[in-house]
């Protein structure tokens, strides 16, 4: 960034390199969302507690909301939208589907991306371990058994990719 009234931001998302002009307290969820147009990290209360807008930041799941875009400045960004390859979904995404993993699905990318910083640091993951791991991230329909077990079966799919 230039100075505190606004400047420039470059960063990696979803693999391709953007630089985009923000304000100063622009953060990230809204560049993402608002200038970028990946409405695919939900804003669900701006207080870092619901996880919905959770995003991977140089591989660590971080909540953009509350995160400076400025502070993403020459990081990599995946969002939801960066894991699918063309159109096929990854294989945490297509866990989510085959397990009913999604409700109402507000909750969901930021559910995934929480797991998919989980499962590229722990392959196999215990139930405690998944639980732990999405504990940032509220479901309002009440469907962690769903996405846990969704968890679960995307460290399966994930293993027999690799093998």
């Amino acid at each position: 960034m230039s100075d505190t009234l606004g400047g420039t931001v470059r960063l990696t998302v979803n693999g391709q390199p953007v630089e985009q002009a923000v304000e100063h307290r622009t953060l990230l969820v809204s560049l993402l969302r608002e200038q970028l147009g990946l409405t695919g990290t939900h804003v669900g209360c701006d207080t870092t507690q619901c996880g919905c807008c959770t995003v991977l930041v140089d591989g660590e799941a971080i909540k953009s909301c509350t995160m400076l875009a400025a502070q993403a400045d020459g990081r990599s960004v995946t969002t939801v939208e960066g894991l699918a390859q063309g159109d096929s979904l990854h294989p945490i995404q297509q866990a989510f589907v085959e397990c009913h993993g999604l409700q109402c699905g507000f909750c969901t990318p930021g559910m995934i991306m929480s797991a998919a910083d989980l499962l590229a640091r722990v392959p196999q993951p215990s139930d405690e371990q998944i639980v732990e791991a999405l504990e940032g991230n509220l479901c309002r329909c009440t469907g962690y058994v769903n996405i846990v077990a969704s968890v679960r079966r995307a460290a399966q799919l994930l293993a027999v990719q690799a093998a």
